[in-house]
């Protein structure tokens, strides 16, 4: 069976980046890499069943394939994906607080 390819957008690893630098300044870094931890088992878990992730409801018809998923134990932030032809793209990974739609 193939693998689909994972592909982070530019957004999405500056989110990942972002989140780990703040955890690592707030609490140190243990916490920094328990999320480093938990975004790479998402990751790994979206690339390897895609259709998991549960369908968003966005206003836009441009987002009407985008999916989600929460990271696990860290549960109010959430991985937003699209997935066609063999290829997985990470699109933001945010809490679930803000403007989801006009990030995306």
């Amino acid at each position: 069976m193939k693998k689909d390819r994972l592909v982070l957008s530019d957004a999405a690893v500056a989110d990942i980046v972002e989140q780990s630098e703040w955890y690592s300044a707030q609490s140190g870094s243990a916490l920094a890499g328990r999320w480093d931890r938990a975004v790479t088992a998402a990751l790994l878990r979206v690339v390897s069943r895609p259709t998991t992730g549960a369908r968003c409801a966005f206003q836009s018809s441009e987002l009407r394939d985008v999916r989600r998923t929460a990271i696990r134990g860290f549960p109010k932030h959430l991985l937003f994906y699209s997935f066609d032809s063999g290829e997985v793209l990470i699109l933001r990974v945010v809490h679930g607080a803000r403007d989801l739609e006009r990030l995306l």
